[in-house]
This record gives structure tokens, sequence and C-alpha cells, in this order.
């Protein structure tokens, strides 16, 4: 079993996990200064655009937090109620209220997390055998993942820093 510290130094590193990326870009740095009109521009044989990509992360990470502060949530159906359509429009307002809505549950996540830290290891009692470690591990993992398609497509639109 854990420490208590090795525990509060696994907290925050999940915590630096999510919230800076460490050896990746920040979804925070994936979509600043992203002009409105290229957010539904899906690239030449690629499947998604970035507001796809963005609401994919917004509505699997609302999921995930979901899952484990409340044992009576029902995820959305797999995969259609995961992703929006690929002719969706986007306003400013929604698409600031998108990243808000991360921002907002990530920050919930981490505040269960840390009150948590001494469930980390032990399954969720409404789960199939999942844990705290593995949803932190989840939402870094899955979110790291998108943030990189972000950038490929920014690159690709020629509306990436580098």
């Amino acid at each position: 079993m854990a420490t208590e510290n090795n525990t509060s130094i696994l907290i925050k590193e999940l915590t630096d996990l999510i919230n800076k990326g460490n050896a990746h870009a920040t979804f925070e740095e994936a979509v600043e200064d992203l002009p409105l009109n290229l957010l539904t521009v899906t690239p030449e044989l690629l499947p998604y655009n970035i507001w796809q990509l963005a609401e994919h992360i917004r509505i699997a990470q609302w999921d995930i937090v979901e899952f484990c502060i409340n044992p009576k949530h029902q995820s959305p159906k797999w995969p259609d109620e995961y992703w929006v359509d690929a002719n969706s429009t986007v306003t400013a307002a929604q698409w600031m209220e998108c990243i808000d809505e991360i921002k907002k549950d990530r920050s919930r996540f981490l505040d269960f997390l840390s009150k948590s830290a001494d469930d980390l290891f032990k399954p969720l009692e409404h789960g199939s055998g999942q844990n705290l470690l593995r949803e932190a591990l989840l939402i870094a993992d899955h979110t790291s993942y998108h943030i990189g398609e972000i950038i490929i497509i920014r690159r690709l639109l020629k509306s990436w820093k580098s």
C-alpha cells in the first residue's frame, strides 16, 4: 500500500499531467488564438475537424468525471453521442462554452481526486473494476491524444505557431 507521502506525490503528478500536459501541449495551448472560421474545416483525408475533437474531449471528460462522482450516471451512447456531426456549425459563444466546460470538468475531477486520495486504488463500487487512478490516467491519455490531433489539423491549416 502506498504511504501518505507517496500518495500525495502521485496526486501532484496526476494533477500536473492533466493540467500541464508535461511533455505535451495543453488543451489551452492547442486552441489558443484559433480563428473561429477554422474550427469546422476538415482537412482532406482526415475524419474530424477541430470542433468535433474539442467537443469529443468535452463530452468524454464530462462522462469520466460523472462516472467517478455519480454512481447513478448513465454514459452517452457510444459512439454516436460522443461526437458532433462533421457538418455542425459553431458560434464564438459555443466555442467558449466548450472550452469553459472542459476547464470546469477538469477542475471538478482534480478536486474530487485530491479529496479521494485514500481511494486511488480502490475499485469504484458502481464500476467494473475501474479506480480513480485509472480514470485520471484515462483523462490525461485521451485528452493528450486528441490535443495532438488538434495540433496536426492546425499545422495542416497553417494556423499553428511552430
